[in-house]
């Protein structure tokens, strides 16, 4: 009898339709997918949800606009989200869309038992409303008289109203926060929702509207229709059949296991829609991660400033597992990055063609080579570096799924990449070329195809959630069948049978790119497609001291990793950072607090003059300087390989 399987529910937010997405709805999404794609892989039941938020005055102006219906207009809205999706290669179970009549009947029946219960009352709504955001703000919650979220204008709304009494649940949502310390990640998240809108009191919530009439009616009330969020929180539960005859769906897959959201909702998934489920004596999910945004070196992604990047531009002219690499890869989940076609090519390029692709061409040539195509099954005499690949391998491996279940996405794949490193380093290591010279070491070099064909294969298992295409490239030239690309095959080394025969010939499976060429490409498509405006005169570059290679020989570069980071009190600049650097942990206090948050440099790698005399700066000890870089306002750390130990002199 087969066992049941543990299920695995993942959701997305449902987007709003508003214009087309660009990388920064695709970041979101692809995420969750990489995550959905593991626990299938781990052998879960997955259920993935996504969708589209489809009511409000919004939408009902935006297809005024386009002089169509809005039920004509959101459902090609939803049309065009799938094909992105369908190109992204996303691979939901349940697309839902907030006009579908399962949705408006499960919403009706959670408004009236929020009636039934006491929850709502009938009042009267005065106060600021922002129309791109769908919220109302206090006076004292503006910003400059604008939206604190978006930053647009806001207008005044005096209106009947329903209110759901959120104080009632306060100190029950407090106590579930206590009890359930990774309900929001990161916990930075949770701190700014306890500090900034729970312990200054929580205001009762509008959850009707009377302006518009594109939306849910109010049950017996119907000139009133349900307000956003009990309409759009509710999806997570209406799609799998919540209040209908049929909720098979909802008795297996809820409570959810993670809502995956931007930073921006946190506040509507990690308080509002608790209370709701409070107030339905429902389970609440056990996990909200609310990641960053990808920001652009000038700022957010603006139509007007001619940088927004839409994903299948990248797609089509780079290929999906590029496009999904980047995003997973140069950005860490749950912080904000920074998205620049000179990142881009440089990934795509330093880690993807040059380690994995040139290092699945040599393989593939040298078994053709050295063996006549026929990956080698290990016999015989080692070579002394076997074991340590083979140890490397399996580190990778453990460290992977504790990474993978935290959705460190970028942690993930820098580990992956670890092996991959250590892959190409075993083969300047073992020097095979050499081995094949001579007939007593035939059986030392037969081992080295061997451990480099197992590395590539498990490196080839760990990258299914993340590369669409690229695990099933590596397989097909090492001659195996997909399943050889199971998860229970990582336990180790020696799974290639005997007489497996390579393809003839390698393809690169990630061409290299031009550099300048492509850079010009992407920011050209940035613009919309219009070429590049005249180059400005070129600054001229005042006059700089020179200085010797004797002189330069005294300035002592180290990496180091940043262990712990916090601001310095008091100071709005200052952040001081905890380093290590492999032979001793130091201090350094940076003037860098404009450009990063202490939570985004965590683990990251950074370049520290070491020998800089110790200085005291606002009472704190700094012991060394980090380099970076700033033009126009924009700061960058300078960035190094993660292979590269720390304590590691920088030459």
């Amino acid at each position: 009898m087969t066992a049941k399987k543990e299920t695995f529910y993942l959701t997305t937010p449902i987007y709003y339709p508003s214009g087309k997405f660009h990388i920064g709805t695709a970041y979101t999404t692809v995420a969750s997918d990489a995550m959905a794609r593991y626990k299938r892989l781990r052998g879960f039941d997955v259920r993935f949800l996504t969708g589209m938020d489809e009511h409000g005055q919004k939408i009902e102006e935006k297809a005024k606009e386009a002089g169509l219906d809005p039920q004509e207009y959101v459902d090609g809205m939803a049309e065009a989200a799938k094909a992105v999706w369908k190109t992204m290669d996303i691979s939901y179970d349940d697309f839902i869309q907030t006009t579908e009549t399962r949705h408006k009947e499960g919403v009706e029946k959670i408004f009236q038992k929020f009636l039934d219960n006491g929850d709502i009352y009938k009042g009267h709504y005065e106060g600021w409303y922002c129309t791109p955001c769908e919220s109302f703000y206090t006076e004292s919650q503006l910003e400059n008289g604008n939206c604190p979220d978006c930053g647009r204008p806001v207008h005044k709304v005096k209106e009947e109203s329903y209110f759901f009494n959120m104080k009632k649940y306060a100190a029950r949502l407090l106590d579930y926060y206590e009890n359930n310390v990774e309900f929001i990640e990161p916990e930075s998240r949770k701190n700014e929702m306890i500090n900034n809108f729970i312990k200054p009191g929580l205001e009762d919530l509008s959850v009707s509207r009377t302006s518009f009439d594109w939306g849910i009616p109010v049950p017996g009330d119907p000139k009133h229709v349900i307000y956003v969020w009990v309409d759009a929180l509710s999806n997570y539960i209406t799609s799998l059949g919540y209040g209908t005859d049929d909720d098979s769906l909802f008795n297996k897959y809820w409570p959810a296991d993670v809502h995956v959201v931007g930073k921006d909702i946190v506040r509507f998934h990690t308080i509002y829609w608790p209370i709701f489920l409070m107030a339905l004596d429902l389970p609440l999910p056990k996990k909200v991660f609310a990641h960053g945004f990808i920001m652009m070196k000038d700022g957010k992604m603006s139509k007007s400033k001619g940088n927004v990047v839409y994903p299948e531009m990248l797609v089509e002219r780079y290929g999906l597992d590029a496009t999904r690499y980047f995003l997973l890869r140069e950005l860490p989940f749950g912080s904000d990055g920074v998205f620049s076609p000179e990142a881009f090519i440089e990934r795509t390029n330093y880690d993807l063609a040059n380690d994995l692709g040139n290092l699945l061409n040599r393989t593939v040539s040298m078994i053709n080579k050295y063996f006549d195509g026929n990956v080698p099954v290990v016999d015989g005499q080692k070579t002394e570096f076997d074991a340590t690949l083979e140890r490397v391998a399996k580190e990778t491996v453990e460290v992977y799924e504790k990474h993978m279940e935290k959705m460190q996405f970028s942690m993930v794949l820098s580990e992956v990449w670890v092996l991959i490193s250590r892959t190409n380093k075993y083969i300047d290591e073992t020097q095979p070329w050499v081995l094949a010279k001579d007939e007593a070491t035939k059986e030392q070099l037969a081992s080295v195809m061997a451990h480099l064909a197992e590395s590539l294969r498990m490196t080839a298992v760990m990258l299914q959630p993340f590369l669409p295409n690229a695990p099933k490239q590596i397989i097909e030239q090492l001659g195996l069948s997909e399943e050889y690309l199971a998860w229970e095959t990582l336990d180790g080394f020696g799974k290639i049978p005997a007489d497996t025969k390579v393809t003839a010939k390698g393809t690169p499976i990630f061409p290299r790119l031009e550099i300048e060429p492509e850079v010009a490409y992407i920011r050209d498509q940035m613009r919309g497609g219009a070429p590049a405006e005249p180059e400005e005169a070129v600054e001229e570059v005042p006059d700089v001291p020179e200085i010797t290679i004797d002189d330069f020989a005294k300035v002592d570069l180290r990496a180091a990793t940043v262990t712990a980071c916090e601001p310095v009190p008091k100071t709005s600049k200052l952040l001081k950072l905890q380093l290590d650097l492999g032979y001793e942990q130091r201090q350094v206090v940076s003037g860098i607090a404009e450009h990063y948050k202490p939570e985004e440099l965590v683990g990251k790698k950074v370049v520290v003059v070491a020998n800089l005399k110790p200085v005291k700066l606002r009472g704190e000890l700094s012991q060394g300087m980090i380099l970076a870089g700033e033009k126009d306002g924009f700061l960058t750390m300078a960035s190094i390989a993660e292979k590269l130990p720390n304590g590691a002199k920088i030459k």
